[in-house]
């Protein structure tokens, strides 16, 4: 995320949702508190989860179908749902994603990052939490619901700037790092 770029710089509503009345932005555009009925509303940090796939050092690697970055390289995944775990969260996008019943691999927490999700104006602040399996063999994929295409590409041949979000370019930079650095 880019500490210099203002993280909400217009107000969140233009309306109270409670009151219906016309609103400021708050205290640092993260929070608004309407001025007629003491309405709070604070735009926190979503959760995400990813999946590092990783087999005979490739990685599986999957196209944006929806904005944002649509057209871009990415790893499969998404938002948590309310009250769900990471990993369960992670199972159903790759259910969703790849038509995967059964993960191919167990999960294992691999790092989380910070990233700036924009979206229909709206500019989301999120903790992306990538985990890495290593099947043994190549499981099959069956694209759908936001990936436009998958694939499993070498790691020596990905290029960090050809993937679509700020932490998913991290991971692939730290997969392609030499090992100790």
């Amino acid at each position: 995320m880019n500490p210099a770029r203002p993280l909400y710089p217009r107000p969140l509503f233009r309306y109270c949702p409670r009151c219906a009345r016309e609103t400021g932005n708050g205290d640092d555009g993260r929070r608004l508190v309407c001025p007629h009925c003491d309405f709070r509303y604070y735009h926190n940090v979503a959760a995400a989860v990813a999946a590092v796939v990783v087999h005979d050092d490739a990685l599986l690697i999957t196209h944006r179908a929806h904005a944002p970055a649509a057209g871009t390289l990415d790893l499969p995944g998404g938002f948590l749902d309310p009250g769900e775990a990471p990993e369960h969260a992670l199972a159903r996008e790759l259910a969703e994603e790849l038509g995967w019943s059964v993960l191919p691999a167990p999960l294992v927490f691999h790092h989380a990052a910070p990233n700036d999700y924009e979206y229909a104006g709206v500019r989301y602040a999120t903790c992306d939490l990538f985990f890495r399996l290593e099947p043994a063999k190549r499981p099959p994929l069956a694209p759908a619901d936001d990936v436009a295409h998958a694939e499993w590409r070498p790691l020596a041949s990905l290029e960090p700037a050809a993937f679509g979000m700020a932490s998913v370019r991290e991971v692939v930079a730290r997969l392609r790092a030499p090992p100790g650095t």
